[in-house]
């Protein structure tokens, strides 16, 4: 669940440092990536049955363990930077087996709680992340001491904050209105030392944000209009913010302490004892031989280890080394590739089970059994993939990218037989949630399974050294997520103190007369914005307090309104100039990161088409009659394969203009039906259902899909259609005909021997 890629032995360049000089993004040569790349192949061995599988972690037996390698990113390979080597093993060891002890017997409160657990993540924060960039230090000695300095007076600030309010307690609680002088200077000191940290863990954009709402509360009597309010004093801001119950130690961090890391854990556990080899290879097994098949099998096994991991970031950089080479090799574009992985691991933050850290803050915030989100998420999840297997079907088919050879991948009972232990941890803790057990006691269940089942075979079985490796990159995958929950506390706790939310609210539903559409489509471009600096968890926490009332107000149930909000705030991931995991996949492809951008958010287009029929259709209602369900899920399905169409302008051949324009047309009919009820009353004074236009599109999209069925078989019969991995023939061609024999060509060579034979008559 964390926000920022995992910092490992092998983890992706910088954007800045995968630019390419104007160079064409086409896929690299087969000897660059043939030789590496395949099932079997990699630095680990086991000398068992699991060698067989993808080496998706890329490290050999002797790499370095992983508190050196992230260390050494630092501090260097001398003697300073192993005793840094060493403190964070100490931090991420304390602070996992903080975690663990609260969770199987805790004996403190939930602030006490909230307050160990930020201040070990931040004092790993200023010793891993630096202060300033690498480019500034080096050579600059005067930077590296200012920044030695700042890190040390972080730390000592970090722990001086953090046992404030727990050695104080009782007298705090007394003078609870009434606070002192040093009560909120300590709390000034604690917004700038996690303003600090979350420059260097999420990033300076998140920083400006919250500085912005700290002066909004500030400023309020200056501010004309329904924005203005009455101010709020610096003295109230930090005691609020640091103080009560709705600042930095509030729910929004309190999930993250009290259900996200125990998942974090599980997914470091699985990456570890080699889970993720399997579920990339079973992915691959399933879809290699299908059009597309690489790239399937990269949305299929993404989707398995984001579903389980909840990060799409981590994602990327876990199996993107294995995913993306692969479909480099069949002649996927890099940007596309590297598209690709972003969107299909960006998807995995909406897959149940374990979904990003939003999920657990949605269930608190709503105040329903996590299970309850689990069953309402499941559909369109699993709508969000099947488009995306649609698009990478059609770019494979417009790129003529043949599948993978019968010899490349290894067969389903060799990789079952590999690694099938896997699969009893990831079901067990499916029927628990489904079963309603609180999802802390379910995660533990998980991790004591999967580690049971990994220490019964040789090749998942852990070392004490593995162990101490799943300890720190458990700390370490937390930081970004606990920081950014916790500075998203105080946007929370202004928007609380000034009444922001609700006036926001009222703003957005009398600017458009109360349209939903047009509501959604403003929700969608704040959603875009804010995700151009901010991580998904911290652009769920501003959207939800701001634009939820409003969706509310405009008859949605609210968690629908929640899970189009948390939908929509995951477009940090895949949206330009700032796309994050797009980013991280175009490090590993080695292309454009705006071109990998632009890639995957087109691959991603999910995010806001199914938002669409969660409003509008009856796509969430589970609960509710079978047929209206069933009913919801066709005409979405038909309506999404025919708006993927139009925007790829591919399906199974070209589509013309006209063919395109109808494509869009039929999936807006179903998408907002109701809307085209209102517009088709306000204009022309006739009232019609939304049935009509649901099913009038619907038979649209099947019409136009089926004629593109008709036509390529007509055209393959005729030979005009090539295999895939084959070169098409062009305009006038046949299947084997020369490329520079044209129809003209043929008709003159027939000519000539029809004169031939007429003058070898004559003599």
């Amino acid at each position: 669940m964390a926000e920022k890629p995992q910092v490992r032995g092998d983890a992706p360049p910088t954007p800045e440092e995968t630019e390419r000089d104007g160079r064409d993004d086409t896929a690299t040569s087969a000897a660059e990536e043939s030789s590496e790349v395949g099932f079997g192949k990699g630095g680990r061995r086991t000398g068992t049955s699991a060698d067989a599988l993808p080496d998706v972690d890329g490290l050999g037996d002797d790499a370095p363990p992983f508190w050196r390698r992230i260390a050494a990113e630092r501090w260097g390979e001398g003697r300073f930077g192993l005793a840094m080597g060493g403190i964070i093993l100490l931090l991420g060891i304390a602070l996992t087996a903080f975690q663990l002890w609260i969770a199987l017997r805790s004996g403190l409160d939930a602030r006490q709680q909230r307050l160990m657990h930020l201040m070990l993540v931040m004092l790993m924060v200023f010793i891993i992340m630096p202060p300033f960039k690498k480019s500034t230090v080096e050579g600059n000695p005067v930077a590296y001491v200012a920044g030695a300095v700042l890190d040390l007076v972080m730390v000592v600030a970090t722990v001086v904050v953090s046992f404030y309010p727990i050695v104080y307690q009782a007298e705090l609680a007394r003078r609870a209105g009434a606070y002192t002088d040093l009560d909120w200077i300590m709390g000034l000191v604690a917004i700038v030392v996690l303003l600090e940290a979350t420059r260097r863990s999420v990033g300076l954009i998140m920083v400006l944000l919250v500085a912005a709402f700290i002066y909004y509360a500030w400023v309020g009597p200056l501010i004309p209009g329904d924005f203005g309010h009455s101010g709020v004093t610096i003295q109230r801001i930090s005691t609020h913010a640091y103080l009560g119950n709705d600042g930095i130690y509030g729910l929004t961090l309190g999930v993250v302490v009290t259900f996200v890391f125990v998942f974090i854990l599980f997914g470091a556990l699985l990456s570890k004892t080699g889970g993720g080899n399997f579920f990339v290879g079973l992915a691959y097994v399933l879809t290699g031989r299908m059009v597309g098949g690489p790239a399937k099998g990269a949305v299929l096994g993404s989707a398995l280890m984001g579903s389980v991991s909840g990060s799409a970031i981590a994602n990327v950089v876990t199996t993107g080394p294995f995913t993306i080479p692969l479909m480099k090799k069949v002649g996927y574009k890099k940007h596309d590739a590297a598209g690709v992985e972003a969107a299909a691991s960006t998807g995995g933050q909406v897959l149940p089970p374990i979904m990003g850290a939003g999920a657990f803050l949605m269930a608190e915030r709503l105040g329903i059994p996590y299970a309850d989100i689990v069953k309402v998420a499941i559909i369109p999840a699993i709508m969000y993939f099947a488009l995306m297997f649609l698009f990478v079907d059609i770019l494979a088919r417009k790129n003529n990218i043949r599948p993978m050879e019968g010899d490349e991948i290894p067969t389903f009972a060799i990789v079952m037989r590999a690694g099938w232990h896997f699969m009893a941890p990831l079901v067990l803790l499916i029927v628990l949630l489904l079963n309603y057990v609180p999802p802390t006691q379910a995660g533990l269940a998980a991790c004591g399974a999967l580690l049971v089942v990994a220490m019964l075979r040789a090749s998942s079985r852990l070392s004490l050294k593995d162990f101490l490796e799943v300890f720190v990159m458990a700390a370490r995958s937390t930081l970004p997520v606990s920081v950014a929950c916790a500075v998203a506390g105080i946007i929370v706790g202004m928007v609380g103190l000034t009444g922001l939310g609700l006036v926001f609210s009222d703003v957005l539903v009398n600017a458009f007369a109360g349209n939903l559409f047009m509501t959604l489509v403003m929700v969608a471009l704040a959603s875009l914005i804010l995700g151009i600096g901010l991580p998904v968890t911290a652009s769920y926490v501003v959207l939800v307090i701001l634009a939820g009332p409003a969706l509310e107000q405009l008859g949605l149930a609210l968690i629908v309104a929640h899970m189009i909000v948390y939908w929509l705030s995951q477009d940090s991931n895949v949206t330009p100039p700032v796309a994050f995991a797009a980013f991280a996949a175009a490090g590993i492809a080695n292309s454009s990161p705006m071109r990998s951008g632009v890639s995957s958010w087109k691959f991603a287009k999910g995010l806001y088409l199914i938002p669409l029929l969660m409003a509008y259709s009856a796509l969430m209602e589970v609960d509710g009659p079978v047929i209206d369900l069933v009913m919801a899920i066709a005409t979405g399905s038909v309506a999404l394969a025919a708006g993927a169409m139009a925007i790829e302008g591919f399906f199974l051949r070209r589509t013309l203009l006209g063919e395109r324009i109808a494509l869009g047309l039929s999936a807006a009919l179903v998408l907002i039906a109701p809307e085209w009820s209102g517009w088709t009353e306000s204009l022309l004074s006739v009232q019609v259902s939304p049935d009509w236009f649901i099913g009038a599109g619907t038979v649209a999209g099947i019409v136009l899909i089926t004629l593109q069925v008709v036509n390529h078989r007509r055209d393959k019969a005729k030979g005009l259609v090539a295999p895939l991995g084959q070169e098409q023939p062009k305009a006038g061609q046949t299947v084997g005909t020369a490329p520079e024999e044209s129809s003209k060509d043929v008709e003159s060579s027939k000519d000539a021997e029809a004169a031939e034979t007429t003058e070898s008559t004559k003599a």
